[in-house]
């Protein structure tokens, strides 16, 4: 199969190094670099868990010569329209997609990552080690197209961003860690042993401060000029 168009190029849409921002094929470097792998290779999968060098056959990529043998080449859409989740979402609705029935939590828009319970885990895990998650993400994007203001923006990240996933799409975290064998009190415990605690208020000993929900309190959060100068802009 010689062309495979593919929509959305992540790290053109959330964020990557300047220098591959107008890449638009995705290829071998792409896939290990920006496509679920982030550095790993699918090889470096052999030998944990058992994984054998013929269970991850369906996640290896051709050779390079093979690739360039036979001319293969997988193209982003978003490369050459503009791409836009919401404006998708609503072409998607009109066609039969149903969203979910209120905002996902974290964030305020009720069209993203409904494919996975475990991706709430996953943007906390961002929060817990840079300091902004998914609200901020969708904020920005939407920012950026003129929805919202700067303002909005900053209660939007107030209010949503980083919030424990104590559920994601209705479905409580002890059902959501059932298949890692592990309970929500050891979860916390992992969370906590890896918080960048430089960005979030501790005690005097050290521990980090939660709310009564369970949630971080951040030392500082994004003013506007802030936002201004960063993402946002």
């Amino acid at each position: 199969m010689p062309l495979l168009i593919w929509g959305e190029n992540s790290q053109n849409e959330f964020g990557g190094p300047a220098a591959a921002s107008e890449d638009n094929v995705l290829d071998r470097r792409w896939l290990e670099e920006f496509g679920g792998l982030l550095g790993l290779r699918v090889t470096d999968l052999i030998g944990i868990e058992d994984i054998r060098a013929k269970d991850i056959i369906p996640y290896t990529y051709p050779s390079d010569e093979e690739f360039k043998r036979v001319g293969v080449t997988g193209l982003f859409l978003g490369h050459y329209i503009p791409w836009d989740g919401y404006t998708n979402t609503l072409v998607s609705m009109a066609n039969g997609f149903t969203s979910f029935e209120k905002s996902v939590e974290s964030t305020f828009v009720n069209y993203e990552n409904l494919d996975n319970h475990q991706t709430g885990i996953h943007d906390y895990f961002k929060f817990l080690k840079f300091g902004f998650s998914r609200g901020t993400d969708i904020a920005c994007l939407h920012l950026r197209r003129g929805r919202i203001t700067r303002d909005d923006a900053i209660d939007i990240v107030r209010n949503h961003d980083g919030k424990f996933p104590w559920t994601y799409l209705g479905k409580p975290i002890e059902e959501i860690l059932s298949p890692l064998d592990i309970s929500v009190d050891e979860f916390i415990k992992i969370c906590d042993r890896f918080t960048n605690k430089k960005i979030f208020k501790t005690d005097t000993r050290g521990n980090l401060i939660k709310d009564k929900n369970g949630n971080l309190i951040k030392l500082k959060y994004p003013s506007n000029e802030d936002l201004k100068s960063k993402c946002l802009h």
